[in-house]
């Protein structure tokens, strides 16, 4: 599992070419904003549908799924400065050919991010009701954010702090509103309208939720730009998922308890926002709530969505010159494009994505429970900076830590593809298999030399 050094071909190339600016605020912006998305507007009602008023209880089953995988990034991320976040995990922890594999299907599961601006562009349009077309307004916002993200990731930290200012007040006027008009009764169990699908209801809707709750993992790819990852991106994860799950279970409480959950069951949340909130207030929800909570996310995503192919170029796995830094900016700018095209792909020819997220269902779980195992090789891949790491426990909690991670993956993926069909079981599966054989042929083919992406802060 050691890696090779070698010194980067080119100027500016590489992950190690990255502006160290990002602190314990920025970090903290960007992870709520990762999480606070698509999921808490759209997967509420979902969730009800499911469970009903025990929706507040699946959200709170969610945060503990969450952090279970969380926790073994906790380890992974307060040892070591990752510069190309998982990839460089993958690549130090499990060895060259797993990282290579995760290439591939990484860029894969990125293709949804054109999600957030087409969200984004149903309700600029049904706040304005303006006739627009809503592809106009969806590439409007991806191009908007691309640009930001261009001058560099202390600009784009700047917006999104600001962003996550009034995406807090917005959530706290819907709790505020709203907990004034919950009808208390059965709100806690008791009633017809408490666990309606039973068990296996309430576990759907756990897991269905745990795109609600997850996100905050996702600042390990701003390592190569944190002042002191070690420290900050492990208390960020846990901070930030524990608190917005408390959030959420409390708008869940509102959102299943003000009104009957046959009129709330598989609806948006602004059903309940119209119910609660007094003009004026509901439109500064949409735009603060809605409309935020898509643009944080977008424009965190266009934040650290480079950095794994970025060091991935810097090894040779994909062609250096995609991995170009701005001398100025130190954006790694053809990346960052490359992704920008491919989330205005879906956008400019109306593509669904449904389809494209259910093909790497069991891949991204596949790889995200491998992400968890490999916490076990920390002593061995890097004995002394484990030994003297803040984080550093026994081999048997780490054993245990792994199998919390990769459990909690295999019981959601258990749960979400027992209604899959046949197809999507065996398109992953070759996926996978395809993956590996492209990371075989390219390490083989002797243009892979890759250099170490970690190191101790």
């Amino acid at each position: 599992m050691d890696q090779e050094k070698t010194k980067t071909e080119g100027q500016n190339i590489g992950t190690a070419d990255l502006k160290r600016v990002l602190g314990f605020g920025d970090l903290m912006s960007m992870a709520c904003g990762q999480i606070i998305g698509a999921g808490i507007m759209a997967l509420v009602g979902i969730g009800i549908a499911y469970t009903g008023r025990s929706v507040n209880l699946a959200f709170m089953i969610a945060a503990v799924l969450t952090l279970c995988m969380a926790i073994p990034m906790v380890y992974i991320g307060g040892t070591l400065r990752l510069r190309g976040g998982n990839y460089t995990i993958l690549a130090a922890l499990m060895g060259k050919i797993w990282a290579g594999a995760y290439i591939p299907t990484y860029i894969l599961s990125n293709i949804s991010i054109a999600i957030y601006a087409i969200s984004f562009s149903t309700y600029f349009i049904g706040l304005t009701g303006l006739a627009i077309d809503p592809i106009l307004v969806a590439a409007v916002c991806m191009t908007t954010f691309y640009i930001l993200n261009i001058f560099g990731v202390q600009g784009a930290a700047f917006v999104q702090n600001a962003m996550v200012v009034i995406l807090a007040a917005a959530l706290i006027a819907f709790m505020a509103f709203g907990v004034a008009k919950i009808n208390w009764a059965g709100a806690f169990g008791g009633d017809a309208d408490w666990m309606t699908g039973g068990l296996n209801g309430l576990f759907m809707a756990s897991v269905t939720l745990t795109y609600a709750t997850g996100g905050a993992t996702v600042i390990l790819n701003f390592g190569a730009e944190a002042k002191n990852p070690t420290k900050d991106i492990p208390l960020v994860i846990i901070v930030s998922t524990l608190a917005i799950a408390a959030v959420y279970a409390v708008m869940a409480t509102v959102a299943a308890g003000v009104l009957p959950v046959s009129q709330v069951a598989g609806k948006s949340l602004l059903l309940v926002a119209k119910a609660i909130f007094p003009a004026g207030v509901y439109e500064f929800f949409i735009i603060g709530g809605a409309m935020f909570a898509l643009t944080t996310t977008l424009n965190a995503t266009l934040g650290w969505v480079t950095k794994p192919l970025l060091q991935a170029c810097a090894d040779g796995w994909l062609p250096k010159k995609l991995g170009y830094v701005h001398p100025k900016y130190k954006t790694p700018l053809i990346l960052l494009t490359i992704f920008y095209v491919i989330g205005m792909i879906p956008i400019l020819f109306n593509i669904s994505l449904s389809q494209v997220t259910s093909l790497a269902l069991i891949v991204s779980k596949f790889f995200t429970a491998m992400l968890a195992i490999a916490i076990v090789n920390l002593p061995k891949a890097v004995p002394e900076i484990w030994n003297n790491a803040k984080v550093h426990t026994s081999n048997g909690m780490l054993w245990f830590v792994a199998f919390l991670g990769a459990g909690s993956q295999l019981f959601q993926f258990i749960i979400l593809a027992s209604n899959q069909p046949t197809w999507i079981w065996v398109s992953n599966v070759i996926m996978i298999a395809l993956s590996f054989v492209y990371a075989y042929f390219m390490y083989k083919s002797g243009k892979v030399k890759m250099e170490v992406s970690y190191e101790a802060a």
